[in-house]
């Protein structure tokens, strides 16, 4: 598991580190929520709130159109752009070609007005001809030859079988992918967070929430996450509820949480989770424990393909 660090210069944000050195903050917002799509204005005005709050790492990908609007929130912020952490994602369909790749870089690029510090191919089928281990080559090359120098590259919603086919071929090893991660997919997850151990090969979760936000009776985790949220609101003195414990028990699982909100008054509360303490470990281990005996899923494109969901209950009787 990789080893949660507190930044020094806060005395309390936590990181990861990556496999190729990188540090990034263990909690980013995401700027792919509902409402923002298709509204420039309100992403570029809750990308300037969420930096203002205090998140350092930034998600966001071609298909949210949200990077320009990101783009324009980092330079409003007037923080300096050395101090965050940029995710951007190529999701467009593209041939295992180099200057097509370029090309789509390049577009990502200029919206962003600097490079990313993590470029993540969004799902395998980005790679339209089918050979992921060509067109991670071809990435790979945009880094060597200087067009992609400093950024790190990682991967989204990759299944074993889309792993192997890029580690055969790797000389940069993917530093992330990027999945639906929470206590309901553990049970699925298994064979992709193997070979991610073995590889160093940080997960990066999408629907932490979903237990609670997405199922429809929140499952045997409910009561569970209420009772640690109300033993954490009593230890700390502050109102805080199930969101809180699952984005804390997914950073101490070693994996970075990506959340997201476009209301002011939420994305202040999402930041302040990082300045919470840790879970005790026995609240970890019941969190997992009471998950990996269901099944809920909320995105099952990508990653159920030749990739079978285990028989469990959903948990919604």
């Amino acid at each position: 598991m990789p080893i949660i660090r507190r930044a020094l210069s806060t005395m309390s944000k936590r990181t990861f580190t990556l496999n190729d050195g990188k540090v990034v903050p263990a909690l980013a917002w995401g700027s792919g929520t509902s409402g923002i799509f298709g509204n420039a204005d309100l992403a570029v005005k809750a990308g300037v709130v969420a930096l203002e709050k205090g998140f350092k790492h930034v998600d966001t990908a071609q298909v949210y159109h949200t990077e320009e609007a990101v783009g324009q929130a980092v330079k409003k912020s007037g923080l300096d752009r050395k101090s965050l952490f940029l995710t951007t994602k190529i999701s467009e369909k593209l041939p295992s070609d180099r200057e097509a790749i370029r090309k789509s870089v390049a577009a990502s690029v200029e919206k962003l007005q600097s490079k990313p510090d993590l470029l993540i191919i969004h799902f395998p089928s980005v790679a339209r001809d089918g050979d992921l281990g060509k067109f991670w080559t071809e990435l790979e090359e945009l880094v060597l030859d200087g067009t992609l120098e400093g950024v790190s590259l990682g991967v989204s919603n990759f299944r074993p079988q889309d792993l192997e086919a890029i580690l055969k071929v790797a000389r940069i090893k993917p530093t992330v992918n990027q999945l639906e991660y929470h206590p309901y997919v553990l049970t699925h997850l298994a064979p992709i967070l193997k070979i991610g151990k073995e590889h160093n090969i940080i997960t990066e979760s999408y629907g932490a929430l979903t237990p609670i936000l997405r199922h429809p009776t929140g499952g045997p985790l409910k009561p569970v996450l209420e009772r640690i949220a109300q033993r954490l609101s009593k230890d700390t003195g502050k109102e805080l509820d199930s969101t809180a414990v699952l984005i804390l028990w997914t950073i101490q699982k070693g994996v970075i949480a990506v959340t997201t909100s476009k209301t002011d008054k939420r994305i202040e509360s999402l930041v302040a989770i990082d300045d919470l303490p840790d879970l005790t470990a026995e609240e970890v281990k019941e969190i997992e424990e009471v998950g990996s005996k269901v099944h809920f899923r909320h995105y099952t494109e990508h990653v159920t393909t030749d990739f079978p969901n285990p028989d469990l209950p959903d948990g919604t009787q």
